[in-house]
């Protein structure tokens, strides 16, 4: 019977734009869509549930109802689709974590004496509202900055102007004094002005403002406030040179790029003013899982420029987004200008991209380093682990082992340790591959398997790293990497150490006498250590593959020089680290290298 009506409620959907909600049994919102047409949009999740990610095969399991908005536009959907998530902050929605807490900057303008301050509301007020800020912080960074460069009050006083005794601000000159009446409300207001068109992006216009202010107080005889003016001069001229990236980052735009972990995704946001960079931050998107780039994208977009201060003409973008046309139409809305939304293919824009994405990368990195470097979260990761696996004991050192080559040629495998959740770089070890031939990636994860623990000594009568007896064997790659690197530990008496391989493309771990792959949630503690443990794994393996692909490249080269030996080359080697390099070099810088001579620096240009 419920089944039936389910169907019946499908069948009645109007195929009109508008926003839908499913629930689960309990009545929670799990998810918030938007659709130009409700009837073909809803029912394409029950009629080819098949099809779809398996994300929503999860989400659409634990649909028990749901209901619908109709709205006279995609554009009206849009909007009360962003309102709603923010809402109800649904599982299955791509979603700004805790964006209903970002902070902003605001100036009171309408107070007679305003100040700059943070605040975590944003209201109609009249204020100068200048956000979403990614954090406390970083909205705290900023409003030192302009602390530093404008002397504005950060007090909370009335102002009355016969105070006795100013503020240790005010001798510091990083307040100008309301309190005591050394400046008036006029000369007060332009500060405020200055800040504003600084956190705008108009340095330059400040600065013709202060010099037109010093050059008008070395006329009164006022040196000592002239000085003071300089000083702001060239404190808010070095922000601004720091701020220039390039000069095809002219005019107001946002620059958004992305990097994907998982149920993660790390947004990085260059805010470019007057073709100065006056801002960076980043947020974390939740709820990203089995989502595509341009999926993510468009997420944020809405969310972001919901609560915007301020709209640019241009935002670049790494990923193009899904109804672009509508959200070029939310955003016109929203600025009262055209706003165009581009991804660029070529040139200075796209290298901006680029930069930007590169940033995301290494923030999402640094974040994941950081969140498992507190001591609770490792603690938490190992134990899991342990369950999960079924280990005898917490894996304190994990010794993970790959393989990086390029159809067999300059093969070399890497072991990485990892002690108590953290690496541990003395203890890494590289091995080059001398008995296997060709592309056989199982018999080269079974050599280097073979040499670590001969030179184990069956940890007896050795020093050092190699004696130490790990408490789990990670390999890269899947259940045929497991079952050789198996066969290697046993011929080598060493079976008792627990192993285990991770498959990079579906994250699954496989262990001895188990059928089926162990799959650790999302987002788990224990799989995000694996991964950085993977990862570092590869890293490794792939630079000394890389380091001696290139020696042999320099080599093979230059087997051919008459009077070039093995001891000349690695000098080469060592001194130029690639063939282009002496090539370009100058014959002078050849010959100083130890061993050669003027005439053999000649020859070695002549052949190269």
């Amino acid at each position: 019977m419920e089944k039936r009506r389910f169907e019946e409620q499908l069948n009645a959907l109007p195929a009109k734009p508008g926003v839908y909600l499913f629930r689960d049994a309990s009545g929670n919102v799990v998810y918030v869509g938007k659709g130009a047409n409700l009837h073909n949009r809803v029912r394409s999740y029950f009629t080819a549930s098949y099809g779809l990610c398996p994300k929503l095969q999860r989400m659409i399991a634990r649909v028990s109802e749901f209901e619908f908005f109709v709205t006279d536009s995609e554009q009206e959907a849009l909007i009360l689709e962003c309102n709603l998530i923010k809402r109800h902050r649904p599982r299955y929605n791509v979603r700004l974590k805790d964006d209903k807490t970002y902070p902003y900057l605001k100036i009171d303008v309408h107070d007679d004496w305003p100040r700059v301050h943070i605040t975590r509301r944003f209201e109609g007020d009249g204020g100068r509202y200048f956000g979403p800020f990614a954090s406390a912080g970083s909205v705290r960074k900023t409003l030192d900055l302009v602390k530093k460069l404008f002397p504005f009050r950060s007090c909370r006083k009335a102002i009355t102007g016969i105070d006795r005794r100013p503020c240790l601000e005010y001798d510091i000159h990083r307040c100008a004094g309301p309190c005591i009446g050394a400046v008036s409300k006029e000369d007060y207001r332009d500060i405020i002005d200055q800040v504003i068109m600084f956190l705008e992006g108009k340095q330059e216009v400040v600065v013709k403002g202060l010099e037109r202010k010093m050059e008008e107080a070395s006329q009164r005889l006022e040196f000592e406030r002239a000085v003071i003016l300089r000083d702001q001069i060239h404190a808010v001229e070095r922000v601004t040179e720091r701020q220039k990236i390039s000069s095809a980052a002219m005019g107001d735009r946002d620059v958004i790029a992305l990097a994907q972990n998982k149920d993660q995704a790390y947004v990085e946001v260059f805010f470019i003013r007057n073709g100065k960079l006056i801002e960076r931050d980043h947020f974390i998107l939740q709820g990203a899982q089995d989502e595509q780039p341009s999926q993510i994208m468009t997420s944020f977009l809405n969310q972001f420029y919901d609560s915007a201060t301020y709209i640019p003409p241009l935002i670049l973008l790494q990923h193009p987004p899904q109804d672009l046309p509508i959200l070029e139409k939310w955003l016109e809305s929203k600025r009262g200008a055209k706003v165009a939304l581009r991804v660029p293919q070529r040139g200075e824009k796209k290298k901006l991209v680029e930069m930007v994405a590169e940033n995301a990368r290494h923030g999402l990195e640094q974040m994941m380093i950081k969140w498992l470097a507190d001591p609770d979260t490792t603690a938490a990761a190992l134990k899991e682990l342990k369950r999960k696996l079924h280990l005898p004991q917490t894996p304190r050192r994990v010794e993970c082992y790959d393989i990086s080559d390029i159809r067999g040629t300059s093969a070399g495998g890497s072991m990485v340790v990892f002690q108590e959740g953290q690496p541990k770089p003395a203890h890494y070890r590289r091995f080059r591959i001398k008995t296997v031939e060709g592309a056989d990636d199982y018999a080269m994860i079974q050599e280097v398997l073979r040499r670590r623990f001969k030179r184990a000594g069956g940890f007896k009568g050795e020093e050092g790293a190699w004696a130490i007896v790990p408490d789990l064997v990670l390999i890269d790659g899947g259940r045929g990497h497991l079952n050789a690197a198996l066969d290697a530990m046993k011929e080598g008496g060493v079976d008792f150490i627990p192993v285990a391989s991770i498959a990079k493309e579906q994250e699954e771990l496989f262990r001895p006498q188990r059928a089926e792959p162990i799959l650790l949630p999302h987002t788990s503690p224990a799989l995000y250590l694996v991964q950085r443990i993977r990862d570092e794994a590869h890293r490794f393996a792939l630079g000394y593959h890389q380091r001696v692909r290139r020696a042999e490249s320099i080599t093979s080269a230059l087997d051919n020089v008459p009077g070039i030996g093995p001891k000349r080359k690695r000098a080469l080697m060592r001194r130029f680290g690639s063939l282009r390099a002496i090539k370009e070099a100058d014959l002078d810088e050849v010959a100083a290298v130890i061993g050669m001579t003027r005439s053999l620096a000649q020859r070695v240009k002549e052949y190269l």
